[in-house]
């Protein structure tokens, strides 16, 4: 596996994000929903990463500049052929190094409450994150989990 910095213009990286947006939705209600969309994810405060295996996209993760201390995960999505083979904690372990790089002191993540969202919170909780209050601009919402780790 190989991670890179995306520019989101591949067929597979827009199919694979797609496939993310129609998720959540079908997940959560659209306004419990708060997903970057391609704009969001282009945008000067995010960087965003593609994990492969040759020419396979397996996954995608973007990290977003709260402030110069803190940071919020976005868009972690793992393909489905590529469930269960370590994609998501490479991207997720990617992100915190980055974090770190960048000197930020905490790095915080929205997800669903959902049972969809088990195997995301799961993969957070093995990382250390910890649940947390709503942080930025979010509000409390059934349909929201927010988790955060000092790093």
């Amino acid at each position: 596996m190989h991670i890179k910095q995306d520019d989101l213009t591949g067929v597979e990286i827009r199919t694979l994000l797609e496939t993310h947006f129609a998720g959540m939705l079908s997940s959560s209600p659209a306004g419990s929903c708060h997903f970057l969309d391609f704009d969001g994810l282009n945008a000067p405060d995010v960087t965003f990463w593609s994990i492969w295996d040759g020419d396979v996209l397996m996954g995608c993760g973007a990290l977003k500049a709260l402030s110069p201390t803190q940071g919020e995960i976005k868009s972690m999505r793992t393909h489905a052929d590529h469930l269960r083979k370590g994609v998501g904690a490479a991207m997720l372990a990617h992100i915190i190094s980055e974090a770190r790089q960048r000197g930020y002191v905490r790095l915080s993540l929205e997800t669903g409450s959902t049972g969809a969202f088990m195997p995301a919170r799961a993969l957070y909780e093995a990382y250390g994150f910890e649940y947390c209050p709503p942080f930025g601009e979010y509000v409390d919402d059934p349909f929201s989990r927010f988790m955060t780790l000092a790093i």
